[in-house]
């Protein structure tokens, strides 16, 4: 009996064909504006995670900045601000990290030229022990890490935008004065980072770096501690309280890469959500349409509906009928806005972020979901109403109905 129905509300659908179509349009509209505003939070959820996660093991310890106000200590804060870390600092940290290892770095901008006339260029120039490289930056794309002091590693972009590879040679200086580099290595691309930036950078060794610069281990830019024994927030208090002793005079500043993270990303989440609800806005106005035309529909059958019921047709089967046509609108609407949402996705990702890699991932698909399934809930609830005025209509009221 209730594919009776059922055909009827196909029918009904085709013969306002043009009504429904739009009532559809807007459950689309809703669909895509949820999905895709999902995907496109999820995608830069994941980009700035596959970006930052080499460096979420990691407490970065840089000279106490001072406490605001004006001027380089801060002003009126009470607190004197830290040109650079001492090698007394640094002894501290390793100790009190042990056996987590801490690695000491010197940075400084320099000019340098790539090749034979070109161009003066400005890039970042990092001071690393030999031995402490290859923990801090594990991975090459190509070559070999540098153990003399006439060699370095180059950022991947660094070595694309200027076409270097392993074996060219970088003179360093306005006029070569601190002498020429060959790239031993290429290191890959880390993206953003709270310890270094090499991506566009030289990294040489400490000792080519204090003879060249002329500076000394009391001029540590930053340490680096990579944690692989204990929890990043329990060494960042360990050495907060030996380095902070006097609270009124701080000594360093230290940074949690994991609870850093951990805020990034409840961020991100929140503007997720917000976005998503912006494009709820649009489902429930789509809503608003389904429930106005399933009216518009129990209004102009009437005495269709008295005829039914006077030759015997229950209450819950009026019912199901306007309920069917809610959700053939809201299903076909629905999974119509998911497959676009998955077309505005693909064209985001690779408009904003060059890549897809993120689009079909379980949260990606999770987005999808949702919005499809809410697309199909607004339709069926939005329909119940007018099914269940149609379904309790007095059957002699409906056929005098004009």
């Amino acid at each position: 009996m209730s594919t009776i129905f059922w055909e009827i509300s196909k029918r009904n659908i085709r013969i306002h064909m043009l009504r429904s179509s739009l009532a559809m349009l807007g459950i689309i509209i809703g669909v895509v504006a949820i999905a895709s505003m999902g995907i496109l939070g999820n995608t830069i959820v994941q980009e700035v995670s596959s970006s930052l996660s080499s460096v979420g093991d990691s407490v970065i310890v840089t000279p106490y900045a001072g406490g605001g106000g004006m001027g380089p200590g801060g002003g009126g804060g009470g607190s004197s601000a830290n040109l650079y870390l001492t090698d007394q600092n640094f002894q501290q940290i390793k100790r009190a990290v042990a056996p987590n290892v801490a690695i000491p770095i010197m940075s400084t901008s320099a000019h340098m030229k790539v090749g034979v006339g070109s161009d003066d260029i400005v890039a970042p120039i990092y001071g690393i022990p030999p031995d402490d490289t290859k923990k801090l930056l594990p991975d090459l794309e190509a070559g070999d890490y540098s153990n003399g002091n006439s060699g370095c590693l180059v950022g991947t972009t660094f070595a694309k935008d200027h076409n270097l590879k392993v074996g060219s040679r970088i003179s360093i200086g306005k006029d070569g004065e601190y002498g020429a580099l060959r790239v031993t290595g290429i290191i890959k691309e880390r993206g953003m980072s709270f310890d270094i930036s090499t991506d566009n950078a030289l990294v040489v060794t400490q000792d080519w770096f204090e003879n060249s610069f002329g500076t000394t281990n009391d001029e540590l830019n930053e340490v680096v501690v990579k944690v692989t024994n204990g929890d990043t927030a329990d060494v960042k208090t360990t050495i907060e309280k030996q380095l902070n002793r006097n609270t009124k005079d701080k000594t360093v500043s230290v940074i949690d890469s994991k609870a850093t993270l951990a805020t990034i990303y409840e961020t991100f989440g929140m503007v997720t959500t917000f976005v998503t609800a912006i494009g709820g806005i649009s489902m429930i106005v789509a809503g608003v349409s389904i429930f106005n035309i399933m009216m518009m529909s129990v209004n102009e059958r009437i005495k269709e509906i008295g005829i039914m019921r006077s030759i015997g047709t229950q209450k819950k089967e009026v019912m199901s009928m306007f309920i069917f046509e809610a959700s053939i609108i809201g299903i076909i609407g629905s999974l119509i806005g998911g497959i676009l949402s998955l077309v505005a996705g693909y064209a985001i990702s690779a408009l904003m972020f060059q890549t897809t890699e993120y689009l079909f991932t379980v949260a990606t698909m999770l987005s999808v979901a949702e919005g499809v399934g809410f697309g199909i809930v607004i339709c069926i609830a939005c329909g119940i109403y007018p099914a269940w005025q149609a379904a309790n209509l007095n059957p002699i009221d409906a056929l005098r109905h004009e």
